[in-house]
């Protein structure tokens, strides 16, 4: 793709409102725009690296038999009265009336929706198990909308539910997303930790939160320097250097940002919304239920916090917006210009994602703006392929090197 069409509103200075770092060069590198407070457009790059994420995401789903749906953000009040939250959630809720005077909510979460949706449908054991998933934008009315995409009022969401007909269909369910979970979040390139969890709002028997290990973190991790032991504070108030309650090793804090979240609900919403099925002996049960949400937009604001220098972003290439930035010196130059579009046909034939920088723009500043935009490798095409040679430069290194015109398709196979 060319870099001259593509829309990337880069920044000189950091803006005022940003306070981390992952708020500062999303705005800087043009991945988002605020609208309003919490809420952001995403930008074209932005975009793109959001559906690696979600491709990642259902990737790993597959895997587990999860069937993707998707339902609607405006939710009617008579179904959460059902379940006995719609008083119960407070202020974060964002509720409006329909001209007929009816009260509705977007949803920040869709354990209602769905329970509703399965109800009249799963009405036996024969057909159960089964898991619903979808990737979707939800609202919640944050008192304070804080480090651009991290406590958002609109945010981007994969929430999943499972239902069941005994504990050990929900335990082997429980336990095979909170595998994908660790799958997706190292193949997006975050370090976390799986934590001991309160449920909160969302109810539940047992819950487990991801977290994304950095210092801006609002939550604290209490976990052991020995074993895999690890807990949300708030479940666990140890101080540091006290036993580990697991008996091996002692405790350490560490700041984490949740990413993800995997409960065992069981029948709380079933027996509220009378979700029910007839099991093996002819006898009526209330459906076992799971839930398990992962944040979207979330995943990008924690992979930049954790992957960025004093240049810009620095993307792990599983869900850089682009794999490979060509850089044209002179894109007047007939040379130059055949050679670019050489290499971005050959490189998109490898199933690489190419940004040609075809600007008529100083060289300074397409290097400034490629080292913010942050895409992983940067080919430089410039003078020097009079001489037979291009400029490679991976973007989490220092060094440059020359590389053979006639070799570089081969070296990009073997180094990237």
């Amino acid at each position: 793709m060319k870099q001259s069409i593509l829309f990337i509103p880069t920044l000189r200075d950091d803006p005022k409102e940003a306070e981390i770092n992952s708020h500062k060069l999303m705005l800087r590198a043009g991945y988002i725009k605020q609208v309003a407070a919490g809420i952001y457009s995403y930008l074209p790059l932005a975009l793109r690296s959001l559906r690696k994420v979600e491709k990642i995401i259902r990737k790993e789903l597959d895997t587990i038999g999860c069937a993707e749906l998707l339902m609607p953000a405006l939710q009617p009040s008579e179904l959460w009265l059902e379940s006995g939250r719609w008083n119960q959630y407070g202020d974060t809720l964002m509720r409006m009336k329909d001209r007929h005077d009816r009260d509705f909510a977007l949803g920040p979460t869709h354990e209602e929706i769905i329970t509703y949706i399965v109800r009249d449908v799963l009405n036996s054991y024969k057909k159960l198990p089964i898991s619903l998933y979808q990737i979707q934008t939800k609202f919640r009315d944050e008192l304070r909308p804080r480090f651009g995409l991290m406590r958002g009022r609109e945010f981007i969401m994969k929430d999943a539910y499972s239902f069941h007909s005994n504990e050990l269909s929900l335990n082997e369910a429980y336990e095979d997303f909170r595998q994908i979970y660790s799958n997706i979040f190292t193949k997006c390139g975050l370090k976390f930790r799986a934590v001991e969890a309160d449920s909160g709002n969302i109810g539940g028997s047992e819950s487990c939160e991801f977290m994304a290990l950095t210092d801006i973190g609002e939550d604290t991790i209490v976990y052991s320097d020995t074993s895999d032991f690890a807990s949300n504070i708030e479940v666990h108030n140890l101080k540091e250097g006290e036993p580990s309650p697991d008996g091996i090793g002692t405790i350490l804090h560490a700041k984490g940002i949740e990413v993800g979240h995997v409960f065992k609900l069981g029948t709380k919403y079933s027996n509220a919304m009378k979700a029910q099925f007839t099991n093996e002996d002819g006898n009526r049960e209330d459906i076992l239920m799971g839930c398990y949400g992962l944040g979207v937009s979330r995943v990008l604001m924690a992979v930049i916090e954790q992957n960025n220098d004093v240049s810009g972003i620095i993307w792990p290439k599983s869900i850089a917006p682009f794999d490979i930035h060509i850089i044209l010196i002179n894109p007047k130059d007939k040379d130059q210009l055949s050679l670019s579009n050489h290499l971005e046909q050959a490189l998109s034939k490898l199933d690489l994602d190419v940004l040609v920088d075809d600007r008529n723009e100083r060289p300074g500043v397409k290097f400034i703006e490629s080292d913010l935009i942050g895409i992983p490798l940067r080919i430089t095409i410039g003078k020097n392929i009079n001489n037979g040679f291009v400029e490679v430069k991976f973007r989490h290194q220092k060094e440059k090197q020359e590389v053979k015109i006639e070799g570089i398709i081969n070296y990009i196979k073997q180094n990237y």
